[in-house]
């Protein structure tokens, strides 16, 4: 790829997330995702190799499945209401089918199959680009319209991203699937807290966004993509490989670390919302 189309293609990316986060109308908001979406489906594909080009199509037509289910859903809640405005998703059917779309769009659980294979798929470059931009404009369509999902729904799918990022990262070799599930158990705790503090899910994504971005760097500079070519990175870059294993334990909310400080305080306005069962699951 030129540098000229890898120009162009980057800024669809920006513009696209851009245009979603800023627009008020579903189709606008709509139209950002598919321009980011079939931006991002150039660089996926770089490496001309089987495991990218099924990366690419894997990611392309999850991608595509719930830009259709948005579609659906805006269209069903225009047709109830007249208003293609943002904030006035009013009809239940339309919110639920909205909300999973987004968390399809995201990578959470339960639509999170795509998520790992599609960053063992790619560089790290990309798998960087896929685990934090991607994310920010679902994210953002998701906090407005938080107030209208009900919160069964939000609590549900945040629980099970937990446990299923928490499990499936256990048994990994491949730092990008590794990732990947950290990826899907943060998502969780964001799509727990979206129900009751749209703020601080807002808090806890950038939180992890600040923290991956120099995991991904640090790994693209080193070249390790497994658990075994970090372990032989010690004697070769010690500052570096002692600074992943500290942003990875940061990254998992240990405590006295800074990714432990949004998940102290999801906890504590969970416990504060009297949903004390929930605060000992998500522990």
């Amino acid at each position: 790829i030129t540098p000229a189309s890898m120009t162009i293609v980057f800024l669809s990316i920006t513009i696209g997330t851009i245009m979603t986060m800023s627009s008020s109308n579903w189709l606008m908001a709509w139209i950002g995702l598919e321009l980011n979406m079939l931006a991002i489906l150039p660089i996926i594909s770089k490496p001309k190799t089987t495991r990218a080009s099924e990366a690419t199509t894997k990611y392309f037509l999850t991608q595509a499945i719930a830009s259709a289910m948005m579609l659906l859903s805006s269209t069903i809640n225009v047709w109830q209401t007249g208003n293609w405005n943002i904030l006035e998703l009013k009809n239940k059917f339309s919110t639920t089918i909205m909300a999973l779309s987004l968390m399809m769009k995201m990578g959470a659980a339960p639509i999170h199959f795509w998520l790992p294979e599609v960053l063992q798929g790619t560089t790290l470059q990309t798998a960087l680009l896929i685990t934090t931009w991607q994310k920010i404009a679902p994210v953002t369509l998701m906090y407005m319209i938080s107030n209208n999902i009900q919160p069964t729904i939000l609590v549900s799918a945040g629980i099970l991203s937990m446990i299923i990022g928490g499990l499936g990262g256990i048994n990994q070799t491949q730092l990008r699937k590794m990732m990947a599930y950290s990826s899907i158990n943060n998502l969780g705790w964001t799509i727990t807290i979206m129900a009751f503090s749209p703020n601080m899910a807002l808090m806890n994504i950038c939180t992890y966004i600040i923290m991956t971005t120099p995991i991904f760097l640090m790994m693209t500079n080193m070249s390790t993509k497994t658990l075994q070519n970090l372990s032989t990175t010690w004697t070769t870059s010690m500052t570096m490989t002692l600074s992943i294993a500290l942003l990875m334990l940061s990254t998992s909310g240990l405590p006295p670390f800074t990714g432990f400080m949004p998940k102290m305080l999801i906890l504590n306005e969970l416990i504060s919302q009297k949903l004390t069962t929930l605060a000992t699951l998500a522990i």
